[in-house]
């Protein structure tokens, strides 16, 4: 353990954490919901992203992103219900293996451009077939399985992590301030294959592969 770890102070108790942040604004703890209003469907028919946060039985977290064309993310079924498609990716399928053990799972829709999000926390189920996936294909290729969730709460959150990171800035965006995506598996995950191979792996080929 370094020396900077052993002179940190840590906070061990809610009094603690009350003590220095202080109690939240009576307006922050009224806004959640446990049903969806109009612009939540209209804000989840707009989303193009999202992240998936999980856990499995001993407290193990994953947070996995999801993305698909506008309308295709998130299907709501009721006030209380939305469904997010599974696409073809690594296969890891590191949060359905959590949501098996521990059906719990935290959603943040975003809008390009947007600051604000919103958030849905609930439980999920895994659901490998049902009349609504037809409405959840892209290219023609229906989902192999969906994440069917139950709404607990539902609120939107204020842009302030976004206005302070200027994520939608252009200018401020670091792109080429670390290796690209090929040089990072060469020098990680894949360093026996040829560099010029991983980069025609994730050359422009990469994103015909989506569906």
């Amino acid at each position: 353990m370094t020396s900077e770890a052993h002179q940190q102070t840590e906070i061990t108790g809610e009094a603690e954490l009350r003590e220095l942040l202080g109690e939240p604004v009576q307006r922050a703890l009224d806004k959640e919901r446990s049903a969806l209003a109009d612009v939540d469907r209209e804000w989840l028919a707009a989303a193009p992203f999202c992240l998936v946060a999980t856990a499995d039985a001993d407290g193990a977290c994953d947070v996995s992103p999801k993305g698909d064309p506008a309308g295709k993310l998130a299907l709501v079924l009721d006030d209380t219900t939305i469904a997010i498609p599974d696409r073809p990716g690594n296969r890891r399928a590191d949060g359905y293996r959590n949501i098996l053990s521990n059906p719990h799972v935290g959603l943040i829709f975003l809008i390009p451009g947007r600051g604000d999000t919103l958030r849905i926390n609930g439980r999920a189920r895994l659901v490998k077939d049902a009349p609504f996936f037809d409405g959840l294909a892209v290219k023609g290729r229906r989902p192999r399985l969906a994440m069917v969730v139950d709404i607990d709460t539902v609120f939107h959150h204020c842009s302030k992590a976004f206005l302070r990171s200027e994520l939608w800035r252009p200018e401020t965006w670091g792109r080429d301030a670390v290796p690209s995506r090929p040089r990072i598996a060469k020098r990680l995950e894949s360093p026996d294959v040829p560099l010029e191979a991983l980069e025609e792996y994730y050359g422009p080929s990469y994103a015909e592969r989506l569906y």
